[in-house]
């Protein structure tokens, strides 16, 4: 086993550990309406500080980064943004830490294909009834 194996190895058991570690439930629904459940990691901040100056600006960061095989193996293709707003987009859902259900859209895909994870950068998304 190579070392890049061995990193693959770990990324996937520190993204998927949902009793000790930092995994977190999340919804990923293609355009097509295919919906598969996922163990990774969340990220929702409502405060970012500007790199450049320090003072906290107004904004929300919203990610998630799930391992690419498992969604391989769930039957979908690595998510990415949809910039047209006639078509639908890559949908994540995820609860907060508090159990509030949040929805997003993907705005950018990032793979990292060398250890095996994709970094979804969302945006809020509200669907019409």
């Amino acid at each position: 086993m190579g070392l890049r194996d061995i990193i693959s190895a770990d990324t996937k058991a520190i993204l998927e550990d949902d009793s000790l570690g930092f995994g977190w439930t999340i919804s990923l629904t293609d355009p097509d309406g295919t919906t598969s459940s996922f163990i990774g990691y969340s990220t929702d901040i409502s405060q970012i500080i500007d790199p450049d100056t320090g003072t906290i600006v107004s904004g929300r960061l919203a990610s998630v980064s799930i391992f690419i095989k498992s969604i391989i193996d769930a039957g979908l293709e690595i998510p990415y943004g949809i910039s047209d707003s006639s078509k639908k987009p890559w949908v994540v859902d995820f609860n907060d830490i508090n159990g509030n259900p949040y929805k997003f859209k993907v705005s950018q895909s990032n793979p990292d294909r060398a250890m095996g994870v994709v970094v979804l950068i969302l945006e809020s998304y509200a669907t019409s009834n």
